[in-house]
């Protein structure tokens, strides 16, 4: 377990820690039961792991870090020559132009745009020959003219992904669905690769009080999220009793959070992870932080729904069954286009009842 102080009060909140090797080598079926009885029990107490074991070589997190450094390091202005459609989810987002709140509905309180930049890329049509696909979600990439870019975001998102099908392979014993479930969930699955740079560019004039938001409050769309972040504070996890807690990942680790698809597939057994990005401010000035989420969605022409299983007298269905495409868009509408996400209902009354922003406990 890992323990992280919470602020303002004297008790601990624990991210669990799961060493998944057991799956990614293929180990005895004892050893991968008591990992899936471990991802179990933290999917259902907190909703966000660390996990050890993953298989990425640190070679490959360094390349990708240098390949992020140097391109959010370049001037504004070349980095705009790379803004998409805000429909197509790829390409250049700069600081101030995306509100995630909005994607549960939820105004924020100042108004204010989240101010981290964001580079995306994707599972696109060309990786899915002869599928009939809802085009929205599967636009092709545009790579910017970086030296090495390509080559090593490729190289550390093609290795995520293999940990994010890892990862859903668990969760297939740990809730006892069949062994293809999610391989049929999500072979043609809406997959985001997403980089974030959480540092405003110099000489940008912003008002640096304490609800200045990174990146708001939000949950992430789809099955699951493999997140690797650097060390400098800044990410909160919402706990079941609506306090914020700081999560700064162990030497190695990655984070992993459930997504809103999940959480219906289980009928909340399993919760989709309420969490923001508030990094800490330094003599005036917010101190850099970087973290690159690879969000696997889940094909975008599935229908998902509370699954029997999870559905009885003193457990009612929560969700009527939605596609993924029409989850995924009202969710993007909000987060990019700016426009209200009013069917994240549930989600929005957790956000409602959480303490005050910037309590982290």
């Amino acid at each position: 377990m890992s323990q992280l102080a919470t602020s303002g009060t004297t008790s601990t909140f624990q991210v669990p820690v799961v060493d998944i090797s057991p799956y990614v080598v293929d180990s005895a079926p004892t050893e991968r039961a008591a990992v899936a009885v471990a991802i179990d029990r933290a999917c259902r107490e907190v909703g966000f792991i660390q996990v050890l074991g993953h298989g990425i070589a640190p070679e490959v997190v360094f390349g990708l870090g240098q390949a992020m450094d140097a391109f959010f390091d370049q001037p504004v202005d070349d980095k705009r020559r790379w803004i998409r459609p805000a429909g197509e989810n790829r390409g250049y987002t700069a600081p101030k132009s995306e509100s995630l709140s909005l994607s549960l509905g939820v105004e924020s309180a100042t108004r204010m745009n989240d101010f981290f930049e964001a580079y995306n890329v994707g599972r696109a049509a060309s990786d899915y020959a002869g599928v009939e696909l809802i085009a929205e979600h599967y636009a092709e990439n545009t790579w910017p003219e970086v030296h090495g870019f390509e080559e090593h975001v490729s190289a550390y998102f093609s290795e995520a992904g293999r940990v994010a099908r890892t990862l859903t392979r668990i969760f297939g014993d740990a809730l006892g669905l069949p062994t293809r479930f999610f391989d049929e969930l999500a072979d043609h699955s809406i997959d985001v690769p997403r980089m974030n740079n959480y540092a405003l560019p110099e000489g940008t004039e912003v008002d640096l009080d304490g609800d200045l938001t990174g990146m708001g409050e939000h949950t992430d769309f789809g099955i699951v999220t493999v997140l690797w972040a650097d060390q400098v504070r800044g990410l909160q996890v919402l706990d079941r009793t609506g306090g914020w807690h700081d999560v700064t990942p162990l030497d190695g680790a990655l984070l992993v959070n459930l997504g809103d698809l999940t959480a219906r597939l289980t009928n909340e057994r399993w919760l989709s992870t309420l969490h923001r990005v508030k990094p800490p401010v330094v003599d005036g000035t917010i101190q850099r932080r970087r973290s690159a989420a690879f969000f696997h969605d889940g094909n975008a022409d599935a229908l998902v729904g509370p699954l029997p299983t999870y559905v009885d007298d003193d457990h009612p269905a929560l969700y009527d069954a939605v596609t993924v495409d029409e989850h995924v868009r009202a969710k993007l509408a909000g987060s990019r286009a700016g426009v209200r996400n009013l069917a994240a209902v549930r989600e929005a009354a957790r956000i409602s009842g959480s303490r005050p922003r910037g309590a982290a406990g």
